[in-house]
């Protein structure tokens, strides 16, 4: 979308936030709030009594905001920490909500090893309360068919329209298994993008937003994505740790059976990391070639070391780790030396 499209789309916002607070819009201050890889846009209202508002700006032609709503809704009625609705215009796509300030988790990292390692605790504590609180009935179901097609954003994207090069023998069973592995997981409230960036400090608390794209589907999906995501990567020793804690929580709780033993839990971990990272992989060469958006080839890096570290552990994907190692990295990594692409 070119700069008049979007003038033109805030100065609508603007308009209807002055008829919400019966203000002249000229007299509206309003500031970018946040960046979104979607085509949604952020604006911070700044309201006379000194408090503010976040506004939404999702163009209907691109974003539906209606899951959006939906879910704020049923998961704030089920006591969970999401932002309040204040006010909304769907057919436009304009939303007013709670303002949740500008320390999503990852601002908190960084500080130090106890520091970091409370961050990813409350986190992990989050994400049990979304599983175990968050009704999904009405969500969509993370399937084998939902599953396949964010794998083949990897050979699309990332290996035919980036590097030129065919998938490796053997894709089609990694594939397979991969999906396999997902869905013999128990089914729960899947955030989807429960990264650091997507969980914000709020009055002593973390809260939940961006959790549009919510789906049911495998146990681990959101723990490999708050552990396997932009901000850290942990060691094998470290990983494993987080992942057994993670376990025996959800045995504790009745998300998973006691009958799963640690090392398949494990497993499945792994195999869900690397259909994400690979996922990822894809998404971000997409973002680049497709939309134009910048900044996000440099972060390839981490996603493949995310992707071999799920690998490498295991027999079964050795020959598919080896090619990563001897084709696709070098492959790669010239590829990424002739983009020279700026980071974000």
């Amino acid at each position: 979308m070119s700069d008049a499209p979007h003038t033109a789309r805030r100065e609508a916002l603007r308009r209807w936030a002055g008829q919400l607070h019966d203000r002249p819009p000229e007299t509206l201050r309003l500031a970018p709030a946040a960046g979104d890889a979607s085509f949604r846009r952020y604006y911070r209202l700044r309201l006379d009594d000194a408090t503010s508002r976040i506004l939404m700006d999702a163009p209907p032609e691109q974003e539906d905001s209606r899951p959006f709503v939906a879910i704020a809704e049923a998961w704030r009625a089920a006591g969970l920490p999401v932002p309040a609705i204040h006010a909304r215009d769907l057919t436009r796509g304009f939303l007013e909500l709670e303002d949740l300030g500008d320390a999503p988790l990852h601002t908190c990292l960084g500080a130090g090893e106890t520091s970091d390692a409370a961050c990813y605790d409350d986190a992990q504590a989050l994400l049990g309360e979304l599983q175990n609180r968050a009704p999904g009935a009405a969500l969509p179901v993370y399937d084998a068919a939902l599953l396949g097609r964010e794998l083949d954003l990897f050979p699309e994207w990332c290996l035919t329209r980036l590097l030129d090069m065919p998938p490796p023998p053997g894709w089609t069973a990694l594939r397979e298994r991969l999906i396999e592995v997902a869905l013999a997981q128990p089914q729960v409230v899947v955030h989807r993008d429960f990264d650091a960036m997507n969980l914000m400090r709020h009055h002593d608390r973390l809260w939940l937003i961006d959790f549009q794209d919510a789906v049911r589907g495998p146990l681990s999906y959101d723990l490999i994505s708050l552990l396997r995501g932009r901000y850290r990567r942990f060691s094998r020793e470290a990983f494993r740790e987080r992942v057994e804690g993670f376990r025996r929580r959800a045995v504790l709780d009745g998300r998973l059976s006691g009958q799963l033993d640690a090392e398949t839990f494990l497993f499945q971990a792994d195999a869900m990391a690397a259909q994400r990272s690979l996922k990822v992989l894809g998404i971000f060469c997409r973002l680049t070639l497709r939309d134009g958006r910048q900044g996000y080839l440099a972060r390839l890096p981490r996603f493949l070391d995310h992707l071999r570290d799920s690998l490498a552990p295991w027999a079964e994907f050795a020959a598919f780790d080896a090619w990563l190692a001897d084709t696709f990295t070098p492959t790669l990594t010239a590829a990424l030396d002739a983009h020279r692409e700026p980071t974000s």
